[in-house]
């Protein structure tokens, strides 16, 4: 048996007292209410629409989850006492004209535990099945082509596409149409009504126009699932609870634009020719599986007093980074309160993923600006650099209003606001996966180049053409033709044994980090000379179920910040020491490579294969520390900003 716990659900204000039979006759919006007492429960009806579709799987969401669920299901009543549906939860296949009939007297509770279930306290679902579901249209019915999932809130029965936007707007935080951007539109439209029965035309062609956008979003692998199985949509679903948020987000994020294209579509302000089939809708695509994603970088690399590096404990924050993201998990842009560290590889890797940091072993290498003038434009307040990122022209333009990079780039700042012209560009080159950069004001480019042999996405790739997503790579930096810098790893690493890691007092059980494998490599300013010469540190290994392979240790040659006045780094090398959650914590166990925090060190001899647990430094130029949400939540937190 399934244990659950009883949702505290959003409720219509609505007088609904007691439980009875369904007024007569039933509300066209839909709701189901009235104060008629009863000794035997009536079936719970309505009406399924886009038109009305038959043949579409309709339940009540007793656990929350978004689909359907077979039983035997545990309801845990507020007294805590425990009720079983042996049958799962209340559903059926709707009708003609698209009227379903659920039984509900199921939710009728024993008098010695406890009273009744409302079925009104939980809302409904509806799932379109491809192939299965037929839409009632004046020249016949029509088998619906793809899947869509629509519901509507606690004690509606219309369950249509305008009752799953207003149901969104609600778990969302949105109590009106008119409060969420670009919906004033919908205004002075009932979303809970049975358009079809009260003959609003524009209500309809909003709701097929939402139909087909919903549709659009079904994951093909589940649209597939469905249609090829013959599915009565009984099964259990392949979208999670998280799944149906992020699609819920999507609709109204998108309802504004949706809404504008079929008011377009009705000549004369006529609703009934709107043909929502031939609409041009907004492609977006939705990451049903909600991965967590880095949403925010604080950046402490400010002494205060005196020069880098310091104790870590003396660093103040010198600046903010938010990331932002689309419903498909795909990095938009990069948004800096004071100045932003610049990675020309972590943008090329960004490329390589093709914008979805999700994909990449470790999200968003860390890089940091040491500029004093960073602290000085962090404590203005707001954004001062912005990197935006144009999938569909292979593009990053940055744009800034700082001169925090003119040492390193020669990008200084065309004007005092953003907005205008990029200081900087960049050019992804797929086929030879390449990234040129052109920057405002100067003449020439640069271009960066990846070097795989011997790296870690060489060694750790097994030797596979393509490298595995987020694993690193030296590099060659070229400006007019000439070798301006590279990183070049010189031989295979060779990984330690399990029997070789040693644990500690500490750490008997090795939950920390310990180094597997040690890669040698050269910095070069030209061919023949190298100017350093070092150790990647990786930790690779499979604790138990984990799948732990992340880099520890990660060199860097940036000789601008070593000639800041307020830097002491000699030969402009640093290097960068990431921290992770221990393995036995909820975020280590789920996400074991994504970065927590990343120290930029001075660098230090090699660590022996096999060394461990790792110890946070004694001494730092700066600190970043990371900040994750699942998609959903952030999404979600953006539609209340």
């Amino acid at each position: 048996m399934k244990r659950l716990t009883r949702l505290s659900v959003p409720l219509l204000a609505l007088a609904i007292a007691g439980c009875g039979e369904e007024s007569s006759p039933r509300p066209v919006d839909g709701r189901d209410f009235d104060g008629v007492a009863y000794t035997e429960r009536a079936p719970y009806q309505g009406r399924v629409i886009d038109g009305y579709l038959r043949n579409a799987r309709v339940w009540l969401d007793i656990d929350g989850n978004g689909q359907y669920t077979a039983g035997p299901l545990e309801v845990v009543l507020d007294n805590g006492y425990r009720h079983v549906l042996e049958g799962g939860e209340p559903t059926a296949l709707s009708g003609a004209d698209g009227v379903f009939s659920l039984d509900v007297s199921v939710l009728d509770v024993p008098a010695d535990i406890g009273p009744d279930i409302d079925h009104r306290s939980y809302p409904l679902y509806a799932l379109a099945i491809p192939g299965q579901t037929l839409e009632q249209r004046t020249f016949g019915d029509e088998p619906v082509a793809r899947a869509y999932l629509m519901t509507a809130r606690p004690g509606v029965t219309n369950i249509t596409p305008l009752t799953t936007l207003a149901r969104f707007q609600r778990l969302l935080g949105q109590s009106a149409a008119g409060s969420v951007q670009g919906l004033a539109s919908v205004e002075g439209v009932n979303l809970l009504q049975d358009y079809i029965e009260t003959g609003d035309h524009r209500a309809h062609a909003y709701a097929r126009t939402f139909a087909r956008f919903m549709a659009s979003q079904i994951p093909d692998a589940y649209n597939r699932y469905l249609a090829d199985n013959g599915s009565d949509g009984g099964e259990a679903s392949l979208l999670s609870l998280d799944g149906v948020r992020l699609l819920g987000y999507s609709l109204v994020r998108n309802a504004g634009d949706l809404v504008a294209l079929a008011d377009a579509a009705a000549s004369g302000g006529d609703y009934r020719n709107v043909d929502a089939d031939v609409l041009n809708l907004p492609d977006i695509s939705v990451e049903v599986n909600n991965p967590r994603v880095l949403v925010r970088q604080r950046i402490l690399a400010s002494p205060g007093s005196g020069q880098l590096p310091t104790y870590p404990g003396n660093l103040e924050p010198s600046a903010e980074v938010q990331f932002d993201y689309n419903e498909n998990g795909r990095l938009l842009s990069v948004t800096s309160d004071g100045c932003m560290g610049l990675s020309r590889n972590e943008i090329a890797r960004i490329f390589e993923a093709g914008g979805y940091a999700q994909k990449l072993n470790t999200q968003w290498l860390p890089a940091v600006s040491l500029a004093n003038t960073s602290r000085s434009f962090f404590q203005e307040g707001g954004p001062d650099e912005h990197l935006q990122f144009l999938w569909g022209e292979g593009e990053a333009r940055f744009d800034t209003v700082t001169g925090c990079h003119q040492p390193a780039f020669g990008a200084q700042a065309q004007s005092s606001e953003l907005g205008g012209a990029p200081e900087i560009l960049w050019r992804w080159n797929r086929s030879n996966r390449s990234l040129t950069e052109e920057v405002s004001g100067t003449e020439g480019a640069r271009s960066l180049a990846p070097i795989r042999e011997n790296s870690p996405a060489d060694v750790l790739g097994t030797g596979t053409q393509e490298p595995p997503l987020g694993l690193v790579t030296g590099y060659r930096l070229m400006e007019q033709e000439a070798l301006a810098a590279s990183q070049v790893f010189t031989e295979p690493t060779e990984a330690c044994t399990a029997e070789s890691l040693v644990a500690t007092e500490e750490d008997p059980d090795q939950l920390g980090q310990y180094v597997t494998h040690l890669f040698p490599f050269e910095f070069r300013v030209t061919d023949d000379t190298p100017v350093y010469s070092g150790m990647a540190e990786y930790e690779v290994r499979n604790p138990g179920t984990l799948l732990v392979s992340r880099p520890l240790i990660l060199p860097v040659y940036d000789p601008a910040s070593a000639m800041l006045e307020s830097v002491n780094a000699g030969d402009g090398v640093f290097a960068w020491q990431m921290v992770y959650p221990p393995l036995n914590e909820t975020d280590g166990e789920a996400h074991p490579n994504l970065i927590e925090r990343a120290y930029l060190v001075p660098p230090a001899p090699a660590s022996q294969c096999g060394a461990g647990p790792m110890k946070e430094p004694r001494r730092a130029y700066a600190i970043v520390e990371y900040q994750y949400q699942s998609l959903a939540e952030y999404l979600e937190g953006r539609l209340a900003d």
